[in-house]
């Protein structure tokens, strides 16, 4: 199973130029799904504006420089490694499944145009990748979806609950399960379930890639860009308009501000971050 090109195999019952334009489409779905939510958001819009007005508001000006070092630490921190993500558990889970979706995605592409037949011999490490890929993305999708969500984990509520906003992880999970489940039946010699799970690792993807508008599959381009706009934001000063962040002890944020000696002491305690003293399930 491992070792097998689902795809070659496939070559057999379904032209490797459908597999090919069937790709090409889902690519398609996805380009025009993410700028029809960009227009229908006004994401690009909002992100212009808010550049706009930090400029106003900026108190130095962010060299070119800076700016490539600023991108680079959104690449390795909010992109690459999801540091955003205080809670372990939920990194991980996200770590997976993301690189998980990468593998799957990229080794698919590559067999499909690059392998189609058994013709061309595919290397071994592609099927390989592609079941690692499947692996990682099922596992943390579904620990995501059993153990980690908000509204299961600290709201209590039911973990089959279904609503609109979780059509981009169950399609994300269907997909995976199918595609290793086909995978397997096709390898095993079990035509007709292999056949079964194949029909149904294509509704899966297709509803993946064609949901774009309604999921949250287009948010993934759009959090590196506000990643790196509020990380502009604190180099030149403007903070998005928000308050600075003091500390309560110093005398010169008391004099600025008297009313914290008053209410507070001169030695207030530190309160911050509460939401992370203990985790959140009063359900």
């Amino acid at each position: 199973m491992f070792m097998n090109n689902p795809f070659s195999e496939l070559s057999a019952s379904i032209s490797p130029t459908v597999m090919q334009g069937y790709v090409i489409l889902m690519v398609l779905l996805v380009i025009g799904g993410t700028v029809l939510d960009m227009m229908h958001k006004k994401s690009a819009q909002y992100f212009f504006e808010n550049a706009k007005k930090a400029k106003k508001s900026a108190k130095r000006t962010v060299s070119t420089g800076e700016k490539a070092s600023i991108a680079v630490k959104v690449l390795a921190n909010e992109v690459l490694t999801s540091g955003e993500f205080c809670n372990t558990r939920r990194r991980l889970s996200h770590l997976l499944t993301m690189y998980g979706f990468i593998i799957f995605v990229v080794t698919t592409a590559i067999m499909i145009f690059g392998y189609p037949t058994p013709a061309t011999a595919t290397p071994a490490i592609l099927p390989q990748l592609w079941h690692i890929g499947a692996l990682m993305l099922a596992v943390g999708g579904y620990w995501f979806w059993f153990f980690i969500r908000v509204d299961v984990s600290a709201e209590g509520l039911s973990w089959y609950r279904f609503e609109r906003a979780d059509l981009f992880i169950l399609s994300l999970l269907a997909t995976s399960t199918f595609a290793l489940l086909w995978s397997f039946t096709q390898s095993s010699g079990i035509a007709g379930w292999s056949t079964l799970f194949l029909a149904l690792f294509i509704i899966s993807s297709t509803t993946l890639f064609a949901s774009v508008l309604w999921s949250k599959f287009a948010h993934m381009f759009f959090k590196p860009a506000a990643a790196f706009q509020k990380r502009v934001t604190r180099a030149d000063g403007s903070r998005e308009n928000l308050p600075a962040e003091y500390d309560l002890t110093d005398p010169a944020v008391q004099a600025r501000f008297p009313d914290i000696p008053e209410y507070m002491g001169k030695k207030p305690d530190y309160m911050g971050h509460g939401i992370r003293r203990e985790p959140a399930n009063h359900y």
